[in-house]
């Protein structure tokens, strides 16, 4: 093997995407790859990795511009099959979150409440082009007299819509169990009490911030895998965290970076954009994301080369402590031993029930895969990089 040092560009990574001569993996795939060449030859033999997630997303939603009416409107409140959007914006502007329920939902009040329709709900039918019914109401202004309009929109109407989520691709997350005696329903599924099951919600090996954990290729205008269609990294998303504690991979151990993302709905699909109701919680979307790692040198070789055995993440009660704002670690277990379907706890053994799906994030990365190489897909380098921690583990 040689000893000179692999270093690649992303002009020669698109370059070979071009003429047809990329060598494109899915991360699953990298992990073998590396574990039997080494990450030198995988660095030297591989040219991009794909990555995958597919799971309820709840910081998700849509800017959406309905069109001007006749006479004119300033809809300062707007809904969608009777679910609220935002329209705090501009006339005939609005958000529309996913996580809101319809107005007549009784929520909560019969306790575990269904969410059976919500925002998420409306962007999936939307994607799928089911017409819905567009309601706006307005206080009226001289330049917009009109009060109240209603009427049947489909996607292909809307002027305006994209995709805009200010939370998505969780870099790690807990392992929520419940200590109480009582059944509970969470963001994270409905808990058994007693330990009765454990729950998780992330990709693993797949997922795409493991692939890159200190972001050294995803940053602000990183082009991406985004609910069947195409987008891109937009900033770094809320609750972006990258001084969480990380272990000797660099892999943060507990709920660390996300990513806002942005697209156009119009070229999204139903099947990477699905209305989802957590039981006794509420609406969400579960939204399908790849990001694409170049491999510019063996350290991303390395990173892109971890396994589920090598990443962990902590076990967390969400019957008292995540509640009361503690969150503290109980013990940590790896992905390995989630998704076997087990995990140990305090000697007994707990069924694991994953909130994402497997299936459809190793589907997300193969079809990354088949755009990379098929020349539809290029890779674009960062303008700006993501906070990253103060110290590099």
């Amino acid at each position: 093997m040689s000893a000179h040092k692999v270093v690649k560009t992303y002009e020669q990574i698109n370059a070979k995407i071009k003429a047809g001569s990329v060598v494109v993996v899915t991360a699953d795939e990298m992990v073998d790859i590396v574990r039997e060449r080494g990450a030198q030859e995988a660095a030297r033999t591989v040219d991009v990795v794909t990555t995958g997630t597919f799971a309820p997303m709840c910081s998700s939603g849509a800017f959406i511009n309905f069109g001007h009416s006749s006479p004119t409107i300033k809809a300062s409140h707007v809904w969608f099959n009777n679910v609220p959007a935002y329209g705090g914006i501009a006339a005939v502007d609005c958000y529309l979150g996913a996580t809101e329920p319809t107005v007549e939902d009784p929520l909560n009040l019969v306790h575990p409440g269904e969410f059976n329709y919500g925002g998420g709900h409306v962007i999936h039918d939307l994607v799928a082009g089911r017409a819905v019914e567009l309601r706006a109401t307005s206080y009226g202004t001289q330049c917009y007299p009109r009060r109240h309009m209603e009427k049947t929109v489909t996607l292909a109407d809307l002027p305006y819509a994209v995709l805009c989520n200010p939370r998505n691709a969780y870099q790690n997350y807990n392992c929520a169990i419940n200590l109480g005696k009582k059944i509970i329903y969470t963001y994270m599924g409905v808990l058994k009490p007693n330990v009765g099951n454990a729950n998780y919600s992330t990709a693993g090996q797949l997922s795409p911030l493991f692939n890159d954990p200190y972001l050294k290729t995803i940053g602000l205008g990183t082009k991406i895998f985004l609910g069947g269609g195409t987008g891109f990294v937009t900033w770094w998303g809320t609750q972006h965290n990258p001084d969480a504690p990380r272990n000797e991979l660099g892999v943060p151990i507990k709920p660390a970076q996300t990513l806002m993302v942005m697209g156009d709905l119009k070229q999204m699909d139903p099947r990477w954009l699905v209305g989802a109701s957590l039981v006794g919680y509420g609406c969400s979307l579960s939204v399908g994301i790849g990001i694409p790692i170049p491999i510019l040198n063996e350290e991303m070789a390395l990173h892109t080369g971890i396994s589920d055995e090598q990443i962990v993440t902590q076990i967390v009660d969400y019957n008292s402590d995540y509640p009361s704002g503690k969150s503290k670690s109980l013990g940590f277990v790896n992905y390995a031993q989630l998704k076997s379907g087990s995990i140990e706890f305090e000697g007994q053994s707990v069924p694991t029930v994953p909130l994402s799906s497997m299936i459809r994030a190793r589907e997300v990365a193969d079809t990354l895969k088949q755009w990379i190489k098929g020349g539809q897909f290029l890779l674009t380098e960062p303008q700006m990089p993501l906070p990253g921690p103060k110290t590099k583990a």
